[in-house]
C-alpha cells in the first residue's frame, strides 16, 4: 500500500510518505533520542550517561518513549508538511539551476518553518511529560487549554521557527552537498549520476552530524516549554539563552548535543535519504 501511494501525484505522494517515515522515524530510536536529548537540556548538570541512566530509573526501556502519543500525531503531521513543502521548493529551484547546496538550504528552510503550526503544541507536550513527575500527555492538555487556551500550547514558538528553519536548511543542505561531493569524486562530476544506495547513506549521515551547529536554539526551546510547564514566568528567546550561558556557560548550550547528533542522522536518514531510495527503487519497477 505504502509504495502505492509513492506512485500517486507527486504532492499527494509525497505528503503520505512524509506522515509515514517520520512515524516511523520516530518509533523507533527517534523517541529515545529525543526523550534522552530533553531530559539534558533541561538538567544541564547532568553528564550524558547520567541522563541516560536517569531516564531509564524513571520508568525502564519504556521510558524512553514516553509521550509516544503526542509524539505520533506530531510526526504524521508534520512529516506530511515537511515532505510537501521541502519537496516541492527543492524540485522548483532545481529547475531554475541553483546549486544542490543552496537549493537544499532554501527547501529545508521553507519545510521547517512550514512545520512550526503543528509541532509547537506537540513538542510543549512531549516537554512536559518527560519534565515534570508523574505527569500524562490529557491532564497537560486539559489544564493548559483551561488556563490559556490555544495560545498555551506555543511557549517557544520563536525558538522552535529558529530550530525547524536552521535544521532541515542544514540537513538538506549539507546532504545535498555531500552528495554533490560525492558525484565528483566517485562519478566524475557526473550531475545527473545516481548514487549507490551506500553513498547516500552516506551523505545522510555526514549531513546529520553536521546539521547539528544549531544546538542552543534547541537548548532554549526546552528550557522555554519547560519553564511554562512548570508555570515558571515566560521570557523570551534571547533572554533564555543569555540566562543559560550565564547559569552553566557555552557547554550549557550545546548540553544533549550527543543523543542530538543521533538523532539528526536518524531525521535526515528518514527524511532526507529515503524519499530518494524510494524513488530510485519506484524507477526501477
Amino acid at each position: 500500500i505504502f509504495f502505492r501511494c509513492c506512485t500517486m501525484a507527486p504532492q499527494s505522494g509525497n505528503m503520505v510518505q512524509g506522515a509515514v517515515l517520520q512515524c516511523l522515524e520516530a518509533a523507533t530510536l527517534g523517541m529515545p533520542f529525543e526523550v534522552w536529548k530533553t531530559r539534558m537540556g533541561r538538567n544541564r548538570h547532568e553528564t550524558t550517561i547520567e541522563a541516560f541512566k536517569n531516564v531509564y530509573k524513571s520508568g525502564g526501556a519504556q521510558a524512553f518513549w514516553k509521550g509516544t502519543s503526542a509524539k505520533m500525531v506530531e510526526s504524521a503531521t508534520k512529516g506530511c508538511i515537511l515532505l510537501y513543502a521541502k519537496e516541492s521548493i527543492l524540485a522548483s529551484l532545481n529547475k531554475t539551476g541553483t546549486s544542490p547546496g543552496i537549493a537544499g538550504a532554501l527547501a529545508g528552510a521553507g519545510g521547517g518553518i512550514c512545520q512550526v503550526s503543528v509541532m509547537g503544541p506537540c513538542t510543549f507536550l512531549v516537554t512536559a511529560v518527560v519534565t515534570q513527575k508523574n505527569a500524562t500527555v490529557g491532564q497537560f492538555m486539559k489544564q493548559t487549554w483551561a488556563e490559556q487556551g490555544i495560545k498555551g500550547f506555543y511557549p517557544g514558538g520563536s525558538a522552535i521557527a529558529m530550530r525547524q528553519a536552521s535544521n532541515w536548511a542544514s540537513r538538506q543542505g549539507f546532504t545535498e552537498f555531500v552528495r554533490n561531493q560525492m558525484r565528483n569524486a566517485f562519478h566524475g562530476g557526473d550531475k545527473k549520476a545516481k548514487l549507490t544506495n551506500r553513498q547516500e547513506i552516506y551523505s545522510g549521515i555526514i549531513g546529520g552530524i553536521m546539521a547539528c551547529w544549531n544546538h542552543p536554539f534547541e537548548v532554549a526551546r526546552i528550557e522555554m516549554q519547560a519553564s511554562a510547564a512548570a508555570g515558571e514566568a515566560k521570557v523570551n528567546m534571547v533572554t533564555t539563552l543569555r540566562n543559560i550561558h550565564s547559569t552553566n556557560g557555552t557547554q550549557g548550550l550545546f548540553q544533549g548535543v550527543i543523543p542530538r547528533v543521533g538523532l539528526g542522522i536518524w531525521q535526515t536518514l528518514f527524511m532526507v535519504i529515503a524519499p530518494k531510495l524510494i524513488a530510485n527503487y519506484m524507477e526501477k519497477k
